[in-house]
This record gives C-alpha cells, sequence and structure tokens, in this order.
C-alpha cells in the first residue's frame, strides 16, 4: 500500500489522525503529516478509513 496526502488540499478536520494516529499526524497549523508512505499492512484497514473520512478529499490509497 502507498499513500499519498496533498496537504494543498487538507483542510486541517484531524479526521486522519483520530483514525489513522500512525500514519499521520498534524502541524500546529492543522495540516495534516503524512508519518508513513508505506505502513504495514496491519494498518491497511484503519488507512483506508482515514482516506474515506477526509473532507477535503487529500488522501490517496493505491495498493501495490
Amino acid at each position: 500500500m502507498r499513500i499519498t496526502l496533498d496537504q494543498d488540499r487538507c483542510c486541517g478536520a484531524g479526521t486522519c489522525v483520530m483514525t489513522a494516529p500512525e500514519v499521520f499526524d498534524q502541524r500546529d497549523d492543522g495540516i495534516a503529516i503524512l508519518l508513513d508512505p508505506n505502513p504495514p499492512t496491519q494498518l491497511a484497514t484503519s488507512v483506508r478509513d482515514a482516506a474515506a473520512r477526509c473532507p477535503a478529499a487529500a488522501i490517496r490509497v493505491e495498493a501495490r
């Protein structure tokens, strides 16, 4: 799995951090930070949930 995060689209809602804190964090201004673009497969469900919940559609998950 490969994850990309478009920080320019991020609205700072924080849903990704709450859903997959092992993969996402936030800067002080609320913009998301991608901690691991290639997380382990056991995090796949939470990462896909984070992408689906992102109100700005700033997260893209690609299968490898």
